[in-house]
């Protein structure tokens, strides 16, 4: 499975978006921010990339002024990259 990362600067940010995704019956899960991603705030919310473009919309529609960024997790050779969207 593909997942998508989004990046917030502040932890309520991350968390409210959080909220508004499982409030909306999209699966995702609050996980560390990894380690090459060093601007935000520690913590990060992740799903399925099957539902970035309704995620995007909800973004849009909420105008968060802490969102950081859209990042892929894609696993190359067993090893797991992330490459900012």
């Amino acid at each position: 499975m593909k997942y998508t990362l989004a990046v917030f600067k502040s932890r309520f940010a991350t968390l409210n978006f959080a909220n508004i995704l499982k409030s909306r019956n999209i699966p995702s899960a609050i996980i560390n921010t990894p380690s090459v991603i060093s601007h935000s705030c520690g913590i990060s919310v992740k799903f399925l990339s099957d539902f970035l473009p309704i995620v995007k919309n909800i973004l849009v529609n909420i105008g968060q002024s802490q969102f950081d960024g859209f990042y892929s997790m894609i696993e190359i050779n067993g090893r797991m990259n992330i490459i900012k969207i």
